[in-house]
């Protein structure tokens, strides 16, 4: 059926999606969220469609942006419609729904099927949602990771060692890739380094970095500055590195559940081309992993993972029970970093942390006392001034200061409330407070802490600051602070065995952590 095009003017979020007339609807034998060819000069997708009876009129067809641009639609154009049948992968997704075990080439139909936009939301969910009940063996582990992989761009770099490290999540303030990579990239090796935005921290290590330097660079742009500098701290969202991970993460996060925990760090590994890879797990209480046994068995699949994949895996387990370093949001945690690594200012926790991740990826390439060596890489200077060139070439200052990355100008004190010292951050409690204050969408917002677990205080001592960039967000910020008390003081563990009380009602929704 031919039908005349009239524009949205709205994504989708990703999907190919149209919007019919009931009638026509009924004419090409349809109804919404089943499918329709879309074809034009040669050209065609297929469309999840929806039905509008008081938006378009019969005749006509609605275009969403994704669509418009795929097959180079303008207003008034005449495309032929026409029904299609579901993707095949449907019925793979069937299958593992009803509990069955998925091979290769059908983990591949259905993640070729999610980055050509073949699927829609519902169908995603019910993947997704299968995987979180149903759960996978090793070899569907493997082959979703190796699907994932293969679906996207690879960075193609020619060398028998390229290292990499990935930080779980859970813990806010861990800037340390900004120390690590160029620590790495010191000692002669490549790392590529390719991070996400926040998705539900104040800030992930690409927020950090655009306080510094542009993240959003190309394959190409990536490859000249690994060239030049042996690292890179870059967005991986703007390279199309295992493309399905986002498309998958749309639909983790509002139903608060990973599944693809494994699969999406493994999968973005394997495209940056890294043969040797440090997995960084904050564990305690207010991080992911809660005990030493949930991280070790953690620490189990990513290693048999990355041998299935050909990637040399070691895990380190990390102290996660408060933010590494003082700055949480984005422009704190960035000069945080800049001071740390030009020897300005270094929070031990950092410091310790960084150095002991790069010493464990160059014990992993073949270095001898790997910390010994990221330590006098660090002190020497030799790791800012490979900071600086990374800066330079991905576009930013090389001579940037500390001064010159802006803050929040509207700031607030919590101070404590009585004496004694402090013996618990809530991270959990702090990742809320950040973001109700901007961060990361505001990069100056955030806190600043003056005093950490095991500091004493006296009453009245400021224990952090908030940061905003606006009067009212400090004070909405200021406000959820009052309230969830995220610092635990007192004089001894004995003197307050009452926590909280928890009153019949009230909404006890739990932060879900997701980050990549």
């Amino acid at each position: 059926m031919n039908l005349k095009s009239k524009l949205a003017g709205i994504e989708s979020g990703g999907v190919f999606v149209v919007i019919l007339n009931p009638k026509d609807a009924a004419d090409i034998g349809v109804h919404s969220t089943d499918r329709v060819k879309v074809s034009r000069n040669g050209r065609e997708a297929v469309c999840i469609v929806d039905v509008s009876k008081s938006w378009i009129s019969k005749g006509s067809l609605g275009i969403y942006r994704e669509v418009e641009k795929a097959l180079s639609i303008k207003a008034g154009d005449v495309v032929d419609v026409a029904a299609a049948d579901a993707p095949r992968s449907m019925e793979f997704i069937t299958k593992k729904m009803n509990g069955a075990r998925l091979n290769k080439q059908e983990m591949f139909a259905i993640v070729k099927d999610t980055v050509e936009r073949k699927l829609s939301d519902v169908e995603l969910t019910a993947f997704v949602s299968s995987l979180h009940f149903n759960g996978m063996s090793m070899d569907e582990t493997v082959a979703l990771s190796t699907s994932m992989a293969e679906t996207g761009k690879t960075l193609g770099i020619k060398e028998k060692i390229i290292l990499d490290k990935h930080n779980i999540g859970g813990v806010p303030g861990d800037k340390t890739s900004m120390l690590v990579v160029p620590i790495i990239a010191a000692a002669g090796y490549k790392i590529p380094k390719t991070s996400s935005r926040a998705i539900t921290s104040p800030a992930g290590t690409s927020d950090r970095v655009e306080c510094l330097c542009p993240v959003d660079l190309s394959v190409e742009e990536i490859l000249n500055t690994v060239e030049k500098t042996n690292g890179c701290l870059a967005w991986g969202g703007a390279v199309d590195l295992a493309p399905a991970d986002d498309m998958f993460i749309q639909v983790e996060y509002p139903l608060a559940i990973d599944p693809l925990l494994l699969p999406s760090v493994m999968s973005k590994k394997k495209a940056v081309g890294a043969t040797h890879v440090v997995i960084d797990m904050p564990t305690g209480r207010g991080s992911k992993l809660k005990t030493i046994g949930a991280a070790h068995a953690l620490a189990k699949d990513f290693i048999e993972l990355g041998k299935n994949m050909g990637i040399i895996v070691n895990c380190v387990i990390t102290f996660g029970e408060q933010p590494i370093g003082y700055g949480v949001g984005p422009a704190l945690e960035a000069r945080e970093a800049l001071d740390a690594i030009s020897n300005v200012s270094s929070p031990p926790d950092l410091v310790e942390k960084a150095v002991d991740l790069a010493g464990a990826l160059l014990e992993l390439a073949g270095e001898r006392n790997g910390k010994e060596l990221a330590y006098k890489l660090l002190k020497s200077g030799s790791a800012e001034r490979k900071l600086r060139q990374i800066i330079g070439s991905q576009g930013g200052d090389p001579k940037i200061k500390t001064n010159d990355i802006e803050v929040g100008s509207h700031i607030a004190e919590i101070r404590s409330k009585t004496d004694g010292m402090i013996w618990w951050i809530a991270n959990h409690d702090i990742v809320k407070i950040a973001r109700e204050a901007g961060a990361p969408k505001d990069k100056g917002a955030g806190i600043l802490f003056r005093k950490k677990i095991g500091d004493a205080v006296k009453k009245g001592d400021v224990v952090m600051e908030v940061y905003a960039e606006n009067e009212r967000k400090l004070h909405n910020a200021i406000a959820l602070a009052e309230s969830l008390n995220p610092v635990g003081v007192y004089a001894r563990p004995q003197d307050r065995t009452l926590i909280e009380k928890v009153p019949d009602g009230e909404d006890h929704k739990k932060l879900f952590i997701l980050e990549r």
